[in-house]
């Protein structure tokens, strides 16, 4: 799933494979998917997008936007991104494929679930959206200690356990489950603890982490549970995730957890995130 390093990475090669390729052609909704969410009629991309030219790319969240010159394509975090040049055989399926003049193409499918929007300039109206471009991102000098002890570790999350205060109702837009077992193993914090049980050093640990933690997945291209625009899987390597469970933990060796925990999987060890 798109969350923040991957959707950073994805943004930085898009800026670098598309900028300034013009729209041959789209095709949206080809191979139909129940949980595929489509911004108006998927029938109407290919007349909004061709022609168009790429403008830019941006990152918001776990959201990935392409800009066109008056026209904006903005992808989910349950849709794969995969880039491939004008030699290269088109994939079976997908929920959107964009041919550019040049030959080269760009395909999106979902996975569980996902969404597609394609819109005029300011016309979409979707709060999460909207949250992503106003919250200030942890990669982001404006997200700072004062910032999150202020909006996210504030009196009203004091009763909130850690995985609900930092991974639910976009409190941190595109920090969801998978880059949060992470962020709390190095933080050596349970998911489970309720804030009002952190001391200020443990407050600042964990600040720390979510800098340091996504800072470190980004710069290496995003998890290596994901892929990028070439179907490679990122250069950081998850601790903290399914594969791991009933393995050594990595700084103690006590065999990691898995629980299901607040509607999805949590990972931890024991031993060095005690509850």
């Amino acid at each position: 799933m798109l969350e923040i390093p991957e959707a950073h990475n994805l943004v930085k090669q898009i800026n670098s494979l598309l900028i300034n390729k013009i729209v041959k052609e789209v095709i949206a909704n080809k191979h139909q998917h129940k949980l595929a969410w489509f911004y108006g009629d998927p029938a109407d991309y290919n007349q909004q997008l061709l022609g168009k030219t790429v403008q830019g790319a941006f990152a918001y969240g776990g959201l990935v936007e392409i800009k066109f010159q008056d026209v904006n394509l903005l992808f989910g975090d349950g849709v794969s991104l995969q880039y491939f040049q004008a030699n290269q055989k088109e994939p079976i399926k997908h929920q959107l494929l964009i041919k550019f003049e040049d030959g080269a193409f760009l395909t999106s499918s979902v996975k569980m679930y996902g969404g597609i929007w394609c819109f005029k300039n300011n016309s979409f109206d979707n709060i999460y959206y909207t949250m992503a471009k106003e919250k200030p991102s942890p990669l982001s000098a404006q997200f700072n200690y004062e910032y999150f002890t202020t909006n996210i570790l504030d009196e009203r999350a004091k009763n909130k356990r850690m995985k609900a205060v930092l991974a639910t109702k976009q409190s941190i837009p595109g920090l969801g489950n998978g880059v949060l077992q992470d962020i709390l193993f190095n933080a050596k914090i349970n998911p489970k603890r309720k804030v009002s049980t952190l001391n200020e050093i443990e407050r600042l640990q964990l600040f720390d982490s979510v800098k340091n933690t996504l800072k470190e997945m980004s710069n290496k291209g995003g998890r290596d549970t994901e892929t990028d625009l070439f179907g490679a899987k990122g250069g950081y390597k998850t601790k903290m995730t399914s594969s791991n469970a009933k393995q050594p933990c990595p700084d103690c060796k006590s065999e990691i957890i898995k629980e299901a925990y607040l509607g999805g999987s949590i990972y931890y060890c024991p031993n060095c995130q005690k509850l």
